[in-house]
């Protein structure tokens, strides 16, 4: 993973809400691998090893994500760009911290 932004960036990317935690994420389809790789201005670089064709880029995000932060797939929903790079996706469940951690973005 690419340098770390500083820490008051970190609100940006992953917010606590009541339902869980809501993680900013920049995804490139098409990757030959599914990885965090870097930040992307206020968002996480996540690259998809699938296209962005039929929902199969956003179906293979919540699968990663689920995988990374170990909860369940239907934990996992995309709220807002699903038809875009940049996304908005809840985490429900867990917390900012949580998150941060388990996709080695900690401070």
């Amino acid at each position: 993973m690419a340098a770390s932004p500083p820490s008051r960036i970190y609100a940006s990317i992953v917010q606590d809400s009541k339902a869980g935690a809501v993680l900013s994420v920049h995804i490139q389809p098409k990757a030959s691998r599914t990885e965090c790789v870097s930040f992307h201005g206020d968002a996480i670089k996540i690259r998809v090893a699938a296209p962005p064709v039929d929902g199969a880029a956003n179906d293979e995000l919540i699968r990663f994500l689920a995988s990374q932060v170990s909860i369940p797939s239907s934990s996992v929903q995309i709220q807002s760009g699903a038809s875009g790079r940049h996304k908005r996706v809840l985490l429900k469940g867990v917390t900012s911290q949580l998150v941060l951690a388990r996709l080695n973005l900690g401070q």
